[in-house]
């Protein structure tokens, strides 16, 4: 009986050992690094190989709708690409990390020539299924994301060829949802890359997301609210980087439908999805399951990385503060048994590996758009984000008896 009530105390003290362990910010820098090379490698090193298609091992959802299953390559590609790319983007050094991204990028350039290839073995499936219209969008955030590091080191052939492919998805008529936004990010990266842009799809997109924004930093996606996790999978940062580009960072006007004040309001809007968000994570390193696409993961979290990386997060949350809650959910989630199959690929799941909550349309190829919570390995060690001392998050504060700021709405 005393062995058993020893045991039993025992076990409790671990069970608190992870809020009592205080880790500093360059040990969790190397954990999200250390989780990202896991999440892409395998991705981007068959790829680079021409050997996806032949060696990633598909799961299809168990209600899969029946649309061509190459449509999962170009998804596990393209939502990759969009997730690791500010990493790198970074300039190489001599660490253990640097060498992983630099090894990282190496195959990412390669495989982006092999995906629009026609003579590759892993070519994408550009011309065919409405789907790929999305998977090719995430694939030029990311090339948004990381130009210099992806786009701009490119031969001259490949280039032609991405315009060319980019430029025939115009045959995909968008859904009258978030889908305006992935015609549209395509087209901003035609605009950036020289490339003859249409400019109505971008000018369209920016009307209609504009009127579906319901207030307090929500949009709805398309003419009937649903509530998910779309404003932070699609809608605010696809957005909020389209209007971004258009008026240079708010500094100029655009053809009259986005003026450049128009900039500052879509800030201020993700800033309030990204407070909500952060209030969403309990002390335990969990947030709600709701809305559909739940084996996207992390990516419901996204405000929150992408505004650290541009260094827009608003006052009220201090960017170790996003840090430590990021940090939190990433090892609930992570830590456990189920989240890769056999051959190191990510398997359709929320935590672990739980296929029931697939959707008609997941595969998991789907579920790379995780990475995009690792935006903020886009940034030095240097910057503030990783070198602050640790801040608890709100959820964290309020749980445990600490002062807390109150919420309101923002108007």
């Amino acid at each position: 009986m005393k062995m058993k009530k020893t045991v039993l105390i025992l076990s409790s003290l671990l069970l608190l050992l992870p809020s009592l362990y205080a880790r500093d910010g360059a040990s969790q820098r190397q954990q999200w690094a250390d989780l990202l090379y896991r999440i892409s490698e395998p991705v981007l090193r068959e790829m680079a190989g021409g050997t996806l298609q032949k060696n990633m091992l598909l799961e299809l959802s168990p209600t899969w709708d029946g649309r061509n299953e190459k449509v999962s390559y170009m998804e596990a590609f393209g939502r990759t690409l969009c997730g690791v790319a500010p990493w790198l983007s970074l300039p190489d050094d001599s660490t253990p990390e640097g060498a992983k991204r630099r090894q990282l990028r190496l195959w990412a350039l390669e495989a982006c020539r092999n995906a629009v290839d026609p003579d590759s073995p892993d070519y994408l499936l550009w011309r065919s299924e409405g789907q790929t219209l999305v998977d090719a969008a995430f694939l030029a955030q990311g090339f948004l994301r990381g130009w210099d590091a992806l786009w701009v080191p490119l031969d001259t052939v490949t280039k032609k060829r991405y315009i060319e492919e980019f430029t025939l998805l115009r045959r995909v008529n968008p859904v009258y949802s978030n889908w305006l936004l992935f015609s549209a990010t395509i087209e901003c990266f035609l605009k950036k890359a020289g490339a003859q842009a249409d400019d109505f799809r971008i000018a369209t997109a920016i009307r209609k997301i504009e009127e579906w924004y319901v207030g307090d930093g929500w949009y709805s996606d398309g003419p009937h609210f649903e509530f998910n996790y779309y404003n932070a999978y699609v809608i605010q940062p696809m957005y909020l980087e389209c209007v971004d580009l258009v008026t240079d960072h708010g500094r100029k006007d655009w053809w009259g439908v986005c003026p450049k004040e128009r900039y500052s309001a879509v800030l201020e809007r993700i800033q309030r999805q990204a407070v909500i968000l952060e209030r969403l994570i309990s002390p335990e390193g969990s947030f709600p399951v709701f809305g559909r696409s739940i084996p996207y993961r992390m990516a419901a979290l996204q405000p929150l990385s992408q505004l650290s990386l541009r260094g827009e997060l608003p006052g009220e949350i201090a960017p170790s503060q996003v840090r430590e809650a990021l940090s939190a959910v990433m090892e609930r989630m992570f830590s456990r048994n189920g989240n890769f199959n056999e051959e190191g690929f990510l398997t359709i799941g929320f935590c672990g590996h739980q296929s029931d909550v697939a959707d008609v349309y997941t595969n998991n190829g789907s579920a790379y758009l995780t990475t995009v919570a690792f935006l903020p390995l886009g940034l030095p060690s240097s910057d503030p984000f990783w070198s602050d001392p640790p801040k608890e998050w709100t959820g964290k504060k309020a749980w445990s008896g600490e002062a807390f700021p109150k919420d309101h709405a923002w108007k």
